[in-house]
């Protein structure tokens, strides 16, 4: 396979919401997306896939010198060639590559967040950065769309903390803030049982109403100049706004089952919001 080839299959069997948005994208854009997609799957993969600790954090370690040399045109991997004509066209700072690799990172380093700050420069290193270096290959003519941008990306790894309470749990791991839980009368070992109480659905609404807010703040940021560039990036906020909807409507047993939306509703959302913005 080309470089491209790679991170077309490696973008497909992800089976992310995300993929449903790029079908808009023109073909120069959706190129670079992908490729952007698949250095987050690779990245993330290390930590969710290596068993010894240790051998993950030399293979992150790989990765941020691979990231290094996408900047000189010579790197190993077929994702990081994918992405040297993209960092070249769109300008995507290299730091920001690396504060993903330092965001997945973080995984190995806790599995758990005493307060929503700490819980926040996670987000913003898996998720906001992502956003940033998607707006850059959308396209923006006013700055303050990097702010919508960064916010948004809050919003959605927000939604996908609430989605995989269950899943998480699974791996020893509790995103939800632990003076929160505490607030709300909740016991760690209540969300590693997988125990659904009154205390936890009222921390679950909690999650889930703040997670909305970033939703109404990051749009409401958006300038209009900018919203058919950002066309995308809105598609990408309905469906996964439509995920946090979906968890209300099914009471919210996010310790037992993880909400998905199907492909054709997926796509019906997408085209949806796409006449809408």
């Amino acid at each position: 396979m080309t470089p491209d080839e790679y991170c077309q299959d490696k973008t497909a069997k992800s089976g992310s919401s995300f993929t449903s948005s790029f079908r808009f994208l023109s073909p120069e854009r959706r190129q670079a997306m992908t490729a952007l997609y698949a250095f987050c799957r690779e990245v993330d993969d290390v930590v969710d896939e290596c068993s010894d600790e240790n051998v993950a954090r030399i293979t992150l370690a790989w990765w941020r010198g691979q990231v290094e040399e996408i900047y000189t045109g010579k790197p190993q991997h077929p994702v990081c060639q994918a992405l040297v004509p993209v960092v070249q066209q769109y300008k995507l700072p290299q730091e920001h590559l690396l504060e993903i690799i330092d965001g997945m990172e973080m995984d190995l380093n806790r599995h758990s967040y005493d307060d929503f700050k700490s819980l926040q420069l996670y987000c913003y290193r898996v998720a906001s950065v992502v956003g940033l270096l998607s707006a850059e290959i959308f396209g923006y003519t006013d700055r303050k769309t990097l702010k919508y941008a960064h916010d948004l990306g809050i919003a959605f790894q927000l939604t996908n903390i609430i989605r995989d309470v269950g899943e998480d749990a699974r791996r020893g791991r509790i995103y939800l803030p632990l003076d929160e839980l505490a607030r709300f009368g909740v016991h760690t070992n209540d969300i590693l049982d997988y125990k659904e109480t009154p205390e936890f659905q009222r921390l679950m609404a909690f999650q889930i109403e703040r997670a909305q807010k970033f939703y109404d703040q990051a749009l409401s940021e958006l300038p209009h100049a900018d919203r058919k560039a950002q066309r995308v990036g809105l598609i990408m906020a309905e469906i996964y706004r439509a995920v946090l909807d979906e968890i209300v409507a099914s009471g919210c047993h996010v310790l037992k089952e993880r909400v998905s939306l199907t492909p054709r509703y997926k796509l019906w959302l997408a085209l949806k919001a796409w006449w809408k913005n």
